[in-house]
């Protein structure tokens, strides 16, 4: 289903999240309002060329259990995956 969403974006219309400039010196609220006007759909967007799409499954396990789990799973010697 996700490879189906990809293939319906129209490329044209999506901002490159490079072309986003910020002013950290404006409070949080004003930055996130000038990041969302500057790229448009935060779910999606290019990155260098590359359409990036974010979703949200529907599950209990929450982000931060994910991230603990993937950190667990790396060399911490090299960075790398085990």
């Amino acid at each position: 289903m996700e490879r189906e969403m990809a293939l319906a974006v129209d490329r044209s219309q999506l901002k490159d999240i490079h072309d986003v400039v910020i002013d950290t010196r404006k409070p949080c609220r004003e930055r996130i309002k000038d990041f969302i006007s500057q790229i448009g759909s935060p779910y999606c967007y290019l990155d260098n060329g590359v359409v990036v799409e974010i979703g949200y499954a529907d599950t209990q396990v929450s982000l931060q259990d994910r991230l603990v789990s993937y950190i667990s799973g790396m060399d911490q010697d090299a960075g790398n995956l085990r």
